[in-house]
């Protein structure tokens, strides 16, 4: 669950003004993204990857919602308030921020980021910046000793262009990694839907 919180709550980090080297578009107030996501789980004794692709919506200030397809239909909605995971139209996991650290710090990190101050994420990361606009790279390196708890993951990779294209994950005691892949991303002002309104309503 924590490699799953961390790869979706790094979706949001780069889409801030604050990169010196990212993504050309930033979102605003208003705006929703859209698109799709494929992501592969690489472990070690398995000769395939294993394979989830779904769709995936974001809101500046209410939330994300992530919804896989296959293999299986399960769609997590995260925000401020917590983490609701639903499958087949009924709740299976409900997990409140005030019970997910993890989550909370994380939320603080991004947040700051979100708003423009890279110190937010520079006190727990060492990070390494380069290429531009049109083709850049971001990789993050825990400062302390990655953990199971705290920090699970031994360095991120990040990657792009106009938007995030792709996240590459490292497990901290393995040589385990998810990379997780960008599509078919759009970035509008449309009106949610009724049903995302109602999926972001529900996590509160």
């Amino acid at each position: 669950m924590r490699r799953l919180l961390v790869l979706l709550l790094i979706v949001l980090a780069p889409l801030s003004p604050a990169w010196s080297a990212g993504p050309s578009q930033t979102m605003e107030p208003g705006q929703v993204l859209r698109g799709r996501f494929v992501q592969e789980r690489h472990l070690s004794g398995f000769g395939a990857p294993l394979r989830t692709e779904g769709r995936f919506v974001l809101v500046p200030g209410r939330g994300l919602i992530w919804q896989a397809e296959t293999p299986f239909a399960v769609t997590t909605v995260i925000t401020a308030a917590g983490l609701v995971q639903t499958a087949g139209g009924t709740e299976t996991m409900r997990l409140p921020s005030a019970r997910l650290p993890f989550l909370s710090r994380l939320y603080d990190m991004l947040g700051g980021v979100l708003g423009g101050d890279w110190r937010a994420m520079e006190s727990d990361f060492a990070t390494t910046r380069s290429g531009d606009d049109g083709n850049w790279r971001m990789e993050l390196v825990p400062r302390r000793a990655p953990d199971q708890v705290s920090m699970p993951f031994r360095s991120i990779v990040a990657k792009g262009g106009r938007f995030l294209d792709e996240v590459v994950l490292a497990k901290a005691d393995s040589e385990d990694f998810d990379r997780l892949s960008f599509l078919d991303q759009s970035l509008s002002r449309d009106s949610l839907t009724g049903a995302e309104a109602s999926l972001l309503d529900s996590s509160r």
